[in-house]
């Protein structure tokens, strides 16, 4: 058993680690030259709103990542992608755009992933703090049923965040191949030598939640091995 570990947790690490890798490494790639196209994501972004009937929702910048927030109907993009010019900014402009037209249509994985990160983010804090109160508990009370609660708070917060990233893969690739991809092909806003690159953005922009699905898999086996000691 020992020699099996110390062969898998190498690769499961190398998997985990792997596509935050590849990632990063398209997106730099694609970050250069800064000038290629005319327009920013920024722009982009608020023309692709414009024509999809979505005035309404705002294009900012961020400090905290590419996203859509449905709350605020806004479509957020890191500091580069808002300023920036080039293959990778107008790419991830468009994703983000994507989602929010899956917004206005009311689509549904997308209600749903967002009504289990509210969940999750709940459940994870309460989870936390079951955790730190359960042990403190169970010694002054000495009685074994906190140590249950102690297990189910963590299940249940592991098992939140795997579910989350499960419903998040296919509202991204539906954001990116069904939404996004098409509408720049349809309005001819990439060079035609470009397409398979911002393919390429998209796909390298999915498998983050590939990851983050494989580690959150991981967390929960590790946990249950931990209780079966």
């Amino acid at each position: 058993m020992a020699r099996l570990l110390i062969v898998f947790i190498p690769l499961i690490l190398l998997a985990i680690w792997l596509p935050g890798w590849w990632v990063r490494r398209t997106m730099e790639h694609y970050s250069e030259p800064a000038d290629r196209y005319y327009g920013s994501g920024a722009q982009l972004a608020r023309l692709l709103l414009d024509r999809h009937g979505l005035p309404d929702v705002k294009v900012e910048a961020t400090e905290r990542g590419d996203h859509y927030d449905p709350l605020a109907r806004a479509v957020r993009l890191s500091p580069h992608n808002y300023e920036k010019h080039s293959l990778t900014a107008v790419t991830v402009a468009a994703h983000e755009v994507g989602h929010a037209i899956q917004h206005a249509e009311g689509y549904v994985p997308l209600q749903t992933r967002e009504h289990l990160v509210r969940l999750a983010t709940a459940g994870q804090r309460l989870g936390a703090m079951i955790m730190v109160a359960v042990p403190v508990i169970t010694v002054i009370t000495r009685h074994p049923a906190p140590g249950l609660v102690f297990i189910v708070a963590g299940l249940l917060s592991m098992g939140l965040a795997a579910l989350v990233h499960l419903v998040t893969l296919p509202t991204e690739m539906d954001a990116s191949f069904r939404r996004a991809l098409p509408m720049l092909e349809k309005g001819r806003y990439l060079h035609e030598s470009d397409y398979p690159h911002a393919r390429r953005i998209l796909e390298a922009a999915a498998m983050t939640y590939v990851a983050q699905s494989l580690m959150s898999f991981i967390n929960i086996a590790a946990w249950l091995r931990f209780l079966r000691r």
